[in-house]
């Protein structure tokens, strides 16, 4: 709330760098249309890989691991959660699903919040969807394992409070129109995540929020391309960043720009990844294949077939096995063992 306090945020003077980029995002989302009408067969690949992605790295980034091999079919509902961690990407994958189906008849409100956070945790025996109870902190773990309060949030008491307010303001803004929606919409996430309205779950539903808000803003990258794996392969930037934008947050003396470049920068990633891997995909049929093309090449030079797996949610074991085999005899790879633990060695530096 406090980046909306008394018009806060409109007093923060804009870099050129930072005006660039809301000038490129516009150009982004002006030419996604475009890729949506010519490929649509490709991009649904893409839609469906983008899912596993989001549903596996904003957990992951919370410390909630699952095997590569259950992702997949626990995202697309072929297997049901056999532990808590399956439980926990299950129902997150619930509410990514609600947002991609319907995001444009949601409207952001509390009760809103309270209900993700409530079916995000419909599979495990923990009742979700209730502000916190207690005060919480944001801690640190040192490499000593010491733990230190890195940021200590608003109380349990002024969370209903602030979280109204917070939402209110928000609306309030984005109808007066005096600043950049990519900017109001990175604001809310960080006054979201100052509050920290639950006791667990905050960061994926501040991912969640994320989406939401930049569909209903017409940037529908996220459908296609994974942010929640961007932001965690650039997991040490997302945390500095926040760090320093919420520090004098409370007084209202915070510096918002920090946050705001980290967030732009993520989402320009993303539609840089979208607009080569459409072009990349030259064609629908074979579609599949030329994902796993081009995860290799991201791959480190010797790999194994759980590490191709993993980089290529959605394409299925047989489809796999066939693009190794097509790239083996074609003299790009070659095979260091045997058996699906066996390592594969890409030959030469030349793309495919």
């Amino acid at each position: 709330m406090r980046s909306f306090t008394h018009n806060y945020y409109l007093d923060v003077p804009l870099s050129h760098r930072l005006v660039m980029a809301m000038r490129a995002l516009g150009e982004f989302r002006g030419r996604q249309m475009l890729y949506a009408e010519q490929s649509p067969e490709v991009l649904e690949t893409m839609r469906r890989a983008a899912m596993v992605q989001s549903a596996e790295s904003s957990n992951r980034i919370e410390g909630i691991l699952v095997p590569a091999d259950r992702i997949g079919p626990l995202v697309d509902r072929k297997a049901k959660p056999r532990d808590r961690s399956e439980q926990e990407v299950a129902g997150y994958r619930d509410v990514l699903a609600a947002i991609h189906a319907n995001h444009a008849n949601v409207r952001l409100s509390p009760g809103l919040i309270r209900a993700w956070h409530r079916t995000m945790h419909r599979y495990t025996s923990e009742k979700g969807g209730e502000w916190k109870p207690r005060d919480n902190a944001i801690l640190e773990v040192r490499p000593d394992g010491r733990q230190v309060v890195r940021f200590k949030p608003v109380s349990a008491v002024g969370t209903p409070k602030f979280m109204d307010g917070l939402v209110e303001r928000f609306h309030d803004a984005s109808a007066e129109h005096k600043a950049d929606l990519l900017l109001l919409i990175a604001s809310f996430i960080l006054d979201f995540e100052c509050i920290h309205p639950f006791m667990d779950g905050n960061g994926r539903i501040g991912r969640l929020l994320t989406l939401l808000l930049l569909y209903q803003s017409g940037y529908e990258v996220g459908r296609y391309i994974s942010l929640e794996r961007i932001v965690e392969e650039s997991r040490e930037t997302y945390y500095q960043a926040l760090y320093k934008s919420s520090q004098g947050w409370h007084d209202g003396e915070h510096d918002l720009r920090p946050w705001w470049e980290y967030f732009l920068g993520m989402l320009t990633a993303a539609y840089r990844e979208f607009e080569a891997r459409v072009g990349e995909i030259t064609s629908a049929r074979g579609a599949k294949r030329e994902m796993v093309r081009n995860a290799i090449k991201h791959l480190p030079v010797r790999f194994r077939f759980a590490d191709l797996q993993r980089a290529s949610p959605g394409v299925s074991y047989p489809t796999l096995k066939r693009a190794l085999a097509e790239l083996k005899k074609a003299g790009k790879l070659r095979c260091l063992g045997k058996g699906r633990d066996a390592l594969w060695e890409r030959i030469g530096s030349q793309g495919y």
